[in-house]
């Protein structure tokens, strides 16, 4: 092998053990994983009278991220991904708290169900990142038209 290959190869080495170290270095920086405790009395399940098929979609596309009951996936502790998905996480639960419903008032109750509906129909939610490794939180056409429906009813 010749001076310039050993000398690249070296590098690529280095620049790799660099890598490691700093992937492990970001390991100790905290994140904050932890759930707010839940008022059942102020969740939306609580407050509002959510059909089953509104629930489901709830309950399997949004509460991950709009909820006080996130259930943290393996990679949410694991920098860097840990900090994607918390800084997520908690601009969700700021924009839109299920679990704290019944703490908003009527008028922003109201402008949060007209934004559910716009949000599913133009594709902004679920999140396309969460889409990537949830499949299962895809909502179909007909989900998100019961949806809307829902949230356009009367109260």
């Amino acid at each position: 092998m010749s001076d310039g290959r050993k000398t690249v190869g070296k590098s690529l080495k280095r620049y790799a053990l660099l890598i490691l170290l700093l992937l492990i270095a970001a390991q100790f920086v905290p994140v904050d994983t932890r759930n707010p405790p839940v008022q059942a009395a102020n969740s939306i399940y609580a407050v509002e009278k959510v059909p089953a098929q509104v629930r489901t979609v709830f309950d399997s596309s949004c509460i991950d991220c709009h909820s006080n009951q996130t259930r943290w996936p393996w990679y949410g502790h694991v920098a860097p991904m840990s900090w994607l998905v918390a800084q997520d996480v908690h601009q969700a639960r700021n924009w839109m708290n299920l679990s704290e419903w019944g703490t908003y008032s009527e008028k922003k109750r109201d402008e949060k169900l007209e934004n559910i509906c716009a949000k599913l129909l133009n594709g902004d939610m679920p999140d396309g990142k969460y889409l990537l490794i949830h499949r299962s939180a895809q909502v179909s056409q007909e989900q998100k038209e019961a949806v809307c429906r829902w949230t356009q009813a009367p109260r």
